[in-house]
């Protein structure tokens, strides 16, 4: 399985990326060892998505990272506050 995830850290930045391990990769972020979050953590997952392949996972990811996609997040992770 593969994962699209948005995690947030207490100044509300957002950080989407896609893994095949969830756990591992969350431990990687909180721990200083992704460079583009890297002591700005502490990270939760936000949201979520589970794919069959990687290949929809870097679809969904690079949609998530556009305009359209954020304005999607917006909407999505507002009616779950």
């Amino acid at each position: 399985m593969y994962y699209v995830y948005v995690l947030e850290n207490p100044k509300k930045k957002w950080y989407i990326g896609q893994t095949d391990n969830l756990e591992y990769r969350l431990a990687r972020h909180n721990n200083n060892k992704v460079r583009s979050t890297k002591n700005r953590g502490p990270w939760g997952i936000k949201y979520m998505e589970e794919f069959s392949t990687r290949t929809e996972a870097m679809r969904k990811e690079e949609f998530l990272k556009s305009g359209k996609g954020r304005k999607f997040l917006k909407t999505v992770l507002e009616k779950n506050n």
